[in-house]
């Protein structure tokens, strides 16, 4: 197999194990997996099917029901169903859309705030405690050069 070598010595075979790692970790089951994990005893209302609207909305702020489903990837009935969910538990609230008064926003809720901030300190807890086994220059490094992959990588936005 021919191998090409890329700007700073980068050849195509590390592509492909960051490519095959990356099918692993985005794998639905593997999400599904982990968001049951990070939900865990949480509350009614909250599982491995309402935590990405949950998500979504904390990191996105305010939306609709229809532009959420584009963040997080489900058609706008799975979003509106998972929301009635979460609304029964009190972690979302339905608001009047300022922009358009025919329209409603869902919002986090302060315990809907606090829940995620729980389910991130979860996350923040596993992923800790994986790199405790690392040499901690590895670990830094680690960090630095995936948050780099992301927000230089394949999977930035285009802008144009």
């Amino acid at each position: 197999m021919r191998r090409t070598r890329y700007p700073g010595g980068v050849e195509t075979e590390a592509g492909r194990e960051i490519a095959d790692a990356l099918g692993l970790l985005l794998k639905r089951t593997t999400r599904a997996r982990l968001y049951q994990q990070l939900t865990e005893g949480l509350g009614e209302g909250v599982d491995e099917l309402t935590y990405p609207v949950l998500s979504g909305l904390a990191r996105t702020g305010p939306r609709s029901a229809a532009d959420l489903a584009q963040e997080v990837g489900l058609d706008r009935s799975n979003v509106t169903r998972r929301a009635s969910r979460l609304e029964t538990a009190g972690l979302l609230r339905r608001e009047p859309d300022p922009a358009d008064r025919r329209a409603t926003l869902l919002v986090l809720t302060e315990h809907g705030e606090q829940t995620v901030q729980a389910t991130r300190d979860r996350l923040t807890d596993r992923i800790t405690a994986t790199l405790s086994t690392w040499p901690p220059t590895e670990a830094t490094t680690f960090a630095r050069q995936l948050h780099r992959f992301v927000t230089e990588g394949p999977f930035t936005a285009d802008e144009g």
